[in-house]
């Protein structure tokens, strides 16, 4: 069991369900998760802010339930005027946290000049906050170990994640990862920078084998090929796919808190049995 002294805080994320039923099982899943006690819980937004109504609905219901809700806020396509008045609705609902994204571009839009709106980059987004609301919010950014997928280059990355720091980011909050060493990494080429900033770790429960390979293979996310062969080699056996990720993802846990990560993120999936099950092995 975990001393209090190496209790690591701990974050969730969820998406905006889609439907009514949707609405009551992420409801109950929250309140399952609420057992470790989360720094905040974020809400994620679609393609070019297509879920937004949905993703402040549920950082509302967050907000009811006691706990901090940080709706991802995403940039592109925006105008000045239409991310000062979502700044506004955040301020008004008593929002105090927001992960400041550059978005990803919805399908069949352009990247040419001025199709990304007026913001072209995360950092953008992140000068313009604090120029408009100071310190109003704490601002979340990204941070990819292992490089953006778009990214020209690990520097060219590296830079990138650099001036959204100097931009007034507060904290950020990586990709998923399955490798404690790209993490490590990272963390020190940061230091290295002298940007003094917290950077946590992205924790994906394994729940599923064929999802997970695809989403990492899209996002540029490396997965050990032992981890690959072995889910790989369980097939449809949903169980041991289960027990296998639970014992993983706990031992890559345990390793980032070695390392001396600040803080775990959990990609929650919109399910409690996986992240429960984590925390629990690390006494959280």
């Amino acid at each position: 069991m975990t001393s209090p002294a190496t209790r690591l805080p701990v974050s969730l994320e969820f998406f905006p369900p889609k439907t009514p039923e949707g609405v009551i099982k992420l409801a109950a899943m929250r309140r399952e998760l609420y057992e470790l006690g989360p720094q905040f819980c974020s809400v994620t937004y679609g393609a070019g802010g297509s879920t937004q109504d949905g993703t402040l609905q549920t950082v509302q219901a967050i907000l009811s339930e006691g706990r901090e809700g940080a709706p991802h806020f995403s940039c592109i396509g925006a105008s000045r005027e239409s991310i000062r008045a979502k700044l506004a609705q955040f301020k008004a609902a008593g929002i105090r946290r927001i992960v400041a994204l550059r978005g990803d571009l919805p399908s069949g839009y352009g990247f040419g000049a001025g199709a990304s709106g007026e913001f072209n980059h995360a950092s953008d987004l992140v000068a313009f906050i604090r120029a408009e609301t100071g310190d109003q919010f704490h601002i979340e950014v990204s941070a990819y170990p292992e490089m953006h997928p778009q990214a020209r280059s690990p520097q060219a990355d590296l830079q990138a994640f650099a001036t959204k720091v100097r931009a007034g980011a507060s904290s950020a909050l990586t990709q998923m990862i399955f490798n404690s060493d790209a993490y490590a990494r990272f963390v020190d080429e940061v230091q290295a920078l002298g940007l003094d900033i917290p950077v946590v770790p992205g924790i994906m429960p394994i729940t599923n084998a064929s999802g997970l390979l695809r989403f990492a293979d899209n996002c540029g996310c490396d997965i050990p090929r032992w981890i690959r062969l072995r889910l790989l080699s369980f097939g449809d056996d949903t169980a041991s796919i289960k027990a296998f990720g639970v014992e993983v993802v706990s031992s890559l846990c345990e390793r980032l808190r070695a390392s001396g990560a600040p803080g775990l993120h959990f990609y929650t999936m919109n399910q409690s049995a996986a992240t429960l099950a984590i925390a629990r092995n690390l006494g959280l």
